[in-house]
């Protein structure tokens, strides 16, 4: 009986060891099946036991990590926390302030993940294994202007930097705020990806036209009245008011821009009318 149960253990271990080894910093019942050779209800319950004995980590039904020897608690954060987007959120991109963290547009450190998806989403907010997400929903035809990027062999994209400004630009909320955004904004400019051509192209596609105003607004105090994205702006203006900021309500209207601006808010030259 012992030596039964002795080899019962060491196959348990291999099989335990050859899912480390093959399945990576995220594990699936679908991979887990697909490792282990089994069917995904037995897989999951496999999943399920090597969590309850310290194995594994579940961070979302179907989805567990790896619990490291040296770790004390399960609740750590992972190295990195975009690995387990593609399986928590794809189809789905890393965007908004933890893009322009990317491509070195902000000096600022979040520890939040902002991630575009195309899945329903219940809660913005979101902690899972201890790391804060932020995600909202945008539709599967409207993830473009994205790179992807490989973390720990794992294969996920994130918004370019053009993208990425018109994202912030369209739902300021996603770049931390308007003054955040205009720092990202000032800096995408004087960067190597700046192309405005590509910024007005990506804000069409989009479709929402408060972009416009908030980008033209912006290109006109940083770049000038007779600069390309400017006169892009004005012959693309929408009817109505918008906010600069939905978050920061504006009490000036810039009434060429059709936005309401805190008057509070410095950025560039001053011009109201």
């Amino acid at each position: 009986m012992a030596s039964n149960t002795t080899n019962g253990r060491s196959q348990t271990r291999m099989r335990l060891g050859k899912l480390l080894r093959e399945g990576g910093e995220v594990l699936t019942v679908e991979n887990a099946a697909r490792i282990l050779e089994v069917g995904n209800e037995d897989a999951a319950k496999t999943l399920a036991r090597w969590c309850k004995q310290g194995w594994l980590s579940r961070i979302k039904r179907g989805v567990y990590v790896p619990v490291p020897v040296e770790s004390i608690s399960e609740d750590r954060a992972l190295e990195d926390a975009w690995i387990v987007i593609p399986d928590l959120f794809g189809p789905a991109y890393v965007g908004g302030w933890s893009a322009a963290e990317h491509w070195d547009l902000t000096e600022q450190i979040f520890r939040d993940v902002c991630v575009f998806t195309a899945r329903p989403v219940a809660k913005r907010n979101q902690v899972i294994h201890n790391i804060p997400f932020v995600v909202t929903h945008v539709d599967s035809e409207r993830q473009f202007g994205t790179k992807t990027v490989w973390k720990k062999e794992k294969k996920l994209s994130v918004s370019d930097p053009t993208r990425t400004i018109v994202d912030m630009l369209s739902n300021p909320w996603a770049g931390g705020g308007i003054e955040h955004v205009v720092d990202c904004f000032k800096n995408y400019v004087k960067s190597q990806h700046f192309n405005s051509k590509l910024l007005v192209e990506y804000a069409d596609r989009l479709g929402n036209a408060a972009v416009f105003k908030r980008l033209g607004f912006l290109a006109e105090r940083l770049l000038g009245d007779d600069d390309f994205l400017v006169t892009a702006c004005k012959s693309r203006l929408s009817k109505g008011n918008a906010q600069l900021d939905p978050a920061m309500k504006g009490d000036k209207l810039v009434t060429r821009w059709r936005l309401f601006v805190p008057s509070m808010l410095t950025i560039g030259t001053e011009r109201t009318e």
